[in-house]
């Protein structure tokens, strides 16, 4: 992909997603615009198996944006990082289509693992400010990851996910549209266990 047709592509994802964004020229001052542009660029050279260039230009990269995407990963199209500093995506991590990531992110190992080391996020995910997920697990489409949520198992797709650990606490058979990019309005997993306890001691009063 050529660099204008990269520019018109991203300045299209940035406006759909960003509210902040007047001008399609603003694009050029997004740190996660020249991240994923020099991601490409090097996933190209790790391919054809020029491993060295291709950390070259990931490390260059991710020292001046603070972003930092192994060549070796696999992401696909529509692909946004929101302010991104402090993003890590390991080697082995398989991105799908119109996947958004927060400040935080890590998509990263346990370190007990070899081969397959890193998660495979599936199309139409949300990844909010500082979550973690860690792992060769799959996140199924169309969910959600709650900010600061720490993810270390198998995420089934239409979810929310929340907590540390993650946990799901919300699974619809509905498509989550990829503008849907609320952070906050998440379902609270402690409220909804205090509710339930409630809800318990009620039962017992009636009983007595």
């Amino acid at each position: 992909m050529g660099f204008i047709k990269y520019f018109r592509e991203e300045a299209e994802i940035i406006k759909e997603r960003d509210p902040a964004i007047k001008s399609k020229w603003e694009v050029l001052l997004y740190p996660s615009f020249w991240a994923i542009w020099k991601y490409r660029k090097a996933h190209k050279h790790y391919k054809k198996g020029h491993f060295f260039r291709a950390r070259y230009i990931s490390q260059k990269a991710a020292r001046k944006t603070g972003i930092e995407i192994h060549p070796g990963a696999q992401i696909g199209k529509g692909f946004f990082i929101d302010h991104g500093h402090g993003v890590i995506i390991g080697e082995t991590t398989v991105i799908g289509d119109n996947v958004t990531l927060y400040q935080g992110v890590t998509l990263g190992g346990t370190g007990k693992e070899t081969g397959k080391r890193h998660p495979t996020i599936e199309d139409n995910v949300m990844i909010s400010a500082g979550a973690k997920i860690l792992g060769s697990f799959t996140i199924g489409e169309n969910s959600k990851i709650g900010a600061g949520s720490v993810v270390l198992n198998e995420v089934p797709p239409n979810s929310t996910v929340v907590g540390v650990p993650g946990r799901v606490i919300k699974q619809d058979n509905v498509r989550i549209p990829r503008v849907d990019l609320d952070q906050v309005h998440l379902p609270d997993p402690v409220k909804l266990e205090f509710e339930d306890i409630r809800r318990e001691i009620e039962k017992l009063k009636e009983r007595l």
